[in-house]
């Protein structure tokens, strides 16, 4: 066993693991405290569960709000990163660091709309036959 064996062996271990966790619960709620959009996002999060249950959506709707919420939440995340990330190597206005901010900022917008009409098709007709029984 060669030393880049035995040190990669040290980065393995279960305290790693185990931090790597805490590394995430970290980002997300620095995210949640200082992203108004994650918030939002969070807060949607659970007014979608609730619904979810007060409709009582099928596993298979579950699944695909779920999973579209996880999309727009990841994507989130990933754009405070790379904004934070550009701002900490670009202090000053350039134009590829807005490129940059822009096109993430856009990738969560997608994810936004494509959620949205999902949550839409799901919902909407639940809540209209909702309506229709409490007239």
């Amino acid at each position: 066993m060669n030393l880049e064996s035995q040190g990669r062996r040290k980065k393995l271990g279960i305290k790693r693991f185990i931090n790597s966790f805490k590394y995430s619960f970290d980002g997300l709620a620095y995210a949640i405290k200082n992203e108004q959009s994650i918030l939002i996002m969070v807060i949607f999060l659970i007014t979608v569960i609730l619904g979810g249950w007060f409709f009582n959506i099928t596993l298979l709707e579950w699944f695909i709000i779920l999973f579209a919420i996880g999309l727009v939440l990841g994507t989130e995340l990933l754009n405070t990163s790379i904004e934070a990330t550009i701002d900490l190597i670009s202090p000053k206005i350039h134009p590829l660091a807005k490129i940059a901010k822009d096109t993430a900022s856009a990738s969560v917008f997608v994810y936004s709309t494509i959620a949205f009409i999902i949550g839409c098709l799901i919902f909407v007709p639940k809540i209209i036959e909702w309506i229709g029984r409490i007239q």
